[in-house]
């Protein structure tokens, strides 16, 4: 068997984590959800939520890859073998699989409207001293996202350029992108957050994002702050599992497991730092903060009302767009390495079997918004059937699968001997984290699995 690809570096390490989590989970779903669960109080559950279960969960997945050192499947075969505890791993690789096809559209996306920034283009304007109207964004939105051709031709564009990336391998591809783009997308971050914190008024949007009203804490507001959690920070796609796999056994599993939560959040607040100062600045926040028309539309109308439209317009895109990438890297390795460890595969054959059945349904997910969107399945779109049920079905089933099998019914001292490392040094998040995952985990994702159904 060839020798298991590890991460060189321990900044390197951090940086590809962080990469995997930081995603489009946080920059894209992140404030709508805060919009549409109370502002500051969702912010307040989802910080805890993060704290309390995300990060035992994050070590019950670590605590796996790097035990099993395989990929998602095989981490059950070499540490129970002969169990049935594989087919978890096998619907987490499925579940990575089918967030990748519409992950790389939504990457595709953020290509074009970063290209029409650069250019100038979203930003053109009727008359002299006329700003674009709302309509003429939303109009640039059908042609860019529901179109025919260009939304095909970005995600092509992406898939390709996943696949340039995935061939490099572990170290010189996926190691070396996560140290480029990670400061990248931190400074990104900070320029504009300055320019929201100096917009007229951005106080009034700080202190919605920030100082909660707690009457808007509700039960139904605890379950979207747990699923954004989930969500946020990659938990049962089967990316920290492989991720692990690559770690060598002198890595701090409880030090990485806070640094990439801990900068989760922290991107989070900064994510929440842009967007609601400059949407409540222009009293646009009735216009939409929802999935695309929030990312899309509103937006591009807040840059539009501001000095140096294209310039703060591209610097968002260039942000999501690193988002994406990082997003889309890490989902498509759960696979990848599926098929090196499982079959033996060349890694350049591995990449190839995953990403080119990607340039006929990623467009095809993309088409099934516009010219295809009559073509449903069980009402719903590709797109959207495929989110559906690979976020509010798959993880679910793989994130209690995961805490059942750590906390229960896997090797019984699996847990304490990777966060000792193999016990040689001393370490008090055993128990607490075990409590965590055989007791409260399974119960509180539960609750998130049934939500979805009522």
């Amino acid at each position: 068997m060839a020798k298991k690809a590890q991460f060189a570096t321990k900044i390197g390490l951090v940086a590809a984590t962080v990469g995997s989590a930081i995603g489009l989970g946080n920059v894209w779903r992140f404030p709508a959800e805060t919009q549409e669960n109370g502002g500051a109080a969702f912010l307040l559950l989802y910080v805890v939520c993060v704290l309390l279960l995300g990060i035992p969960v994050m070590l019950g997945e670590m605590s796996l890859g790097r035990g099993g050192r395989s990929d998602a499947v095989g981490v059950f075969k070499r540490l129970t073998p002969g169990s049935k505890w594989w087919i978890i791993g096998g619907l987490a690789i499925l579940a990575a699989y089918l967030i990748t096809v519409f992950y790389m559209v939504v990457a595709g996306w953020t290509l074009e409207y970063l290209c029409e920034s650069v250019t100038g283009a979203l930003y053109t304007r009727p008359a002299p001293d006329v700003a674009p109207d709302r309509a003429q964004y939303l109009e640039a939105m059908n042609s860019l996202i529901y179109g025919w051709w260009q939304p095909v031709v970005a995600t092509v564009v992406v898939v390709l350029l996943n696949m340039v990336i995935l061939l490099r391998g572990v170290q010189k591809g996926i190691e070396k992108l996560s140290n480029v783009l990670m400061p990248v997308l931190f400074v990104v971050l900070v320029c504009l957050v300055v320019v929201s914190l100096t917009l007229p008024d951005a106080r009034s949007g700080v202190m919605y994002f920030l100082s909660p009203d707690f009457s808007k804490i509700t039960p139904a507001v605890f379950v979207n702050a747990l699923g954004q959690t989930f969500f946020s920070l990659s938990l049962g796609m089967g990316i920290l599992v492989t991720y692990a796999s690559y770690y060598p056994k002198n890595t701090d599993l409880p030090r990485t497991s806070m640094i990439v939560a801990f900068t989760s959040l922290f991107v989070a607040v900064l994510v929440g730092l842009i967007i609601f100062p400059a949407v409540k600045s222009f009293g646009l926040e009735k216009e939409g903060l929802e999935g695309a028309t929030l990312i899309f539309v509103t937006l591009p109308e807040v840059f539009g009302r501001i000095s140096y439209s294209p310039l703060w317009s591209s610097l968002f895109f260039v942000l999501l767009l690193v988002a994406a990438i990082t997003s889309t890297v890490s989902i498509s390795e759960v696979a990848i390495a599926f098929l090196i460890d499982r079959f033996g595969m060349k890694r350049r054959n591995a990449v190839l079997t995953t990403l080119l059945p990607l340039l006929v349904l990623s467009p095809l997910c993309s088409l099934s918004l516009g010219p295809l969107k009559g073509f449903t399945l069980f009402g719903m779109t590709i797109f959207d059937f495929l989110d559906n049920f690979a976020t509010n079905i798959l993880l679910p089933i793989v994130s209690i699968g995961t805490c059942l099998y750590v906390g229960w019914f896997g090797p019984k001292r699996l847990l304490d001997w990777q966060l000792t490392n193999y016990e040689t040094k001393w370490s008090p998040y055993t128990a607490p984290v075990l409590f965590v995952l055989r007791y409260v985990a399974p119960v509180l994702i539960v609750a998130i699995l049934v939500s979805r159904f009522l």
